[in-house]
């Protein structure tokens, strides 16, 4: 799987990010911090990396900056994209289960890296419900992309 990654600093867990995606298989896209001469700004590292998940050219995204609220916020900005702040790894199953999050937002203060691992698990192993509830969900907020909620 192909995933961009953004962070506004470089911390070591944005570092283990990036390690743990890789040992996972995964392709990593890196934006902000952790590319040097990129923006660093969370809105514009977080932006940049959920493009890639908007544009196909990533299949998802995890964007980080110290709480994660700013970079959730500025990749919900994305159309198609759907952010979720996680910070324990039910909420990360949950986000991926029933929100079909396409994008996953990391606090780098609270997100040690035994959490991380816990958090990752969460997000690969979930996959989005086909519940037709949870589905028509989903729909709504992409009509909410489109302006016509």
């Amino acid at each position: 799987m192909r995933i961009s990654v953004s962070s506004d600093m470089d911390e070591p867990v944005a570092r283990a990010l990036v390690d743990a995606l890789r040992a996972r298989g995964h392709e990593v896209v890196a934006h902000g911090a952790l590319s040097p001469g990129d923006d660093p700004q969370w809105a514009a590292c977080s932006a940049a990396a959920a493009r890639d998940v908007a544009a196909g050219t990533a299949d998802q995204a995890v964007v980080c900056c110290w709480t994660g609220t700013g970079a959730s916020i500025a990749a919900n900005k994305v159309p198609g994209v759907r952010a979720a702040l996680c910070t324990d790894a039910y909420t990360a199953d949950g986000a991926r289960r029933w929100n079909d999050a396409n994008v996953l937002a990391l606090s780098l203060r609270l997100t040690s890296e035994p959490l991380l691992k816990e958090i990752l698990d969460a997000w690969f192993t979930a996959a989005p419900s086909e519940d037709a509830e949870d589905r028509e969900n989903v729909a709504r907020v992409s009509r909410l992309d489109a302006g016509r909620a």
